[in-house]
């Protein structure tokens, strides 16, 4: 499996970003960051924009769900058969964002690797391919800031981006109303998009500060393309969602 994904991510991932200073000599390390952030979230788009597309469609079939729950309380097993009725009727896949997560995991150790234990800007000669050549690589973002070591200042920025992106892409279910009983499901969801919006930004800021200025300066960037990406296909696709009853 450690093989597999060294020669299949790690080693392909390492590669592409030194290739980008054969491609483009004046790059310093900061921009090449940054562009390389972004090819990537280019060719993850179609499953973010799947992703995005199902929170959508669930919050619209929210009421339909809460529906089934009263209908079928203590019924599991009818929640669930209901529950999948309902997700072909409207086609939507609930874990389409998991596969996202599990796909960008991988993409982020590797990146890690990239930015942090491969070093730089050393370039590892051994892991290069055949075509692509060990380029000097210039630290120093914008001539400005030395990414090889830590930044307090991207870590803060990468750690307020974490925020607001969670913020956008996990709602918190609304306060129960007066006199209205606990539901397990809108509790632990409310639980958890309070831990992952308050507690998961300082778990990256402390991340960021300990490792390089290359890991939070991705992280940055790569909030801030999620959080355009995620405003983006929100308003070219609710109206159309909203409009129709399957995708």
């Amino acid at each position: 499996m450690i093989y597999l994904y060294h020669k299949f991510i790690a080693y392909p991932l390492y590669n592409g970003f030194i290739y980008l200073f054969d491609v483009i000599p004046w790059l310093d390390a900061g921009m090449a960051v940054i562009l390389f952030t972004i090819i990537i979230k280019l060719i993850l788009f179609p499953l973010a924009k799947k992703s995005i597309v199902t929170q959508l469609m669930m919050k619209k079939i929210e009421p339909e769900l809460k529906l089934i729950r009263e209908k079928f309380k203590g019924d599991n097993q009818k929640q669930a058969s209901e529950t999948l009725v309902l997700y072909r009727k409207y086609g939507v896949n609930p874990f389409s964002s998991f596969l996202l997560i599990l796909i960008q995991l991988p993409i982020l150790i590797a990146l890690y690797s990239i930015f942090y234990s491969y070093g730089l800007p050393e370039v590892k000669l051994d892991l290069l391919y055949s075509f692509v050549q060990a380029p000097v690589i210039n630290m120093h973002f914008l001539g400005i800031l030395d990414i090889a070591k830590s930044s307090v200042i991207l870590a803060i920025l990468a750690s307020i981006s974490q925020y607001y992106q969670i913020k956008l892409s996990v709602p918190t279910p609304p306060p129960r109303k007066d006199g209205e009983k606990p539901n397990f499901q809108e509790e632990m969801a409310r639980s958890m998009g309070t831990n992952m919006k308050y507690i998961f930004p300082i778990m990256v800021f402390f991340l960021s500060y300990k490792f390089s200025a290359a890991l939070p300066l991705y992280w940055t960037v790569s909030n801030l393309f999620m959080i355009g990406q995620e405003l983006f296909v929100k308003r070219k696709l609710e109206k159309k969602i909203n409009g129709v009853s399957v995708l």
